[in-house]
């Protein structure tokens, strides 16, 4: 899968700096705006099934809610323990008010 899917408005992110987008059968990717710009993960955590977008954002880094383990969002690189393994990044644009992610992933 490597279409560009509609994630959301720009005008979402007036009020939040996440948003977790739905695949089906289980996938969902995780969609941050950070200091202006938008970055998109895998929304499962690499070490445990716990949704990142439940965690908390500093910076760049995400935290998992469940364990602890942090991510870069530009880069999806795992950042401590638990997590041994990084998550998939996923290419984003902005285009006529509208925020995409490239479906496939890089990582």
């Amino acid at each position: 899968m490597t279409e560009w899917i509609e994630a959301t408005d720009v005008s979402f992110f007036d009020g939040a700096d996440r948003k977790l987008i739905q695949l089906g059968g289980g996938k969902v990717i995780a969609v941050f705006k950070v200091s202006g710009d938008f970055f998109a993960v895998d929304g499962w955590c690499s070490h445990d099934k716990a949704l990142l977008t439940d965690g908390d954002l500093e910076g760049h880094e995400i935290m998992c809610p469940l364990h602890g383990a942090r991510f870069d969002v530009r880069t999806g690189q795992h950042l401590s323990l638990p997590a041994v393994r990084p998550v998939s990044r996923y290419e984003v644009k902005v285009d006529q008010g509208k925020v995409w992610v490239k479906a496939g992933a890089n990582t």
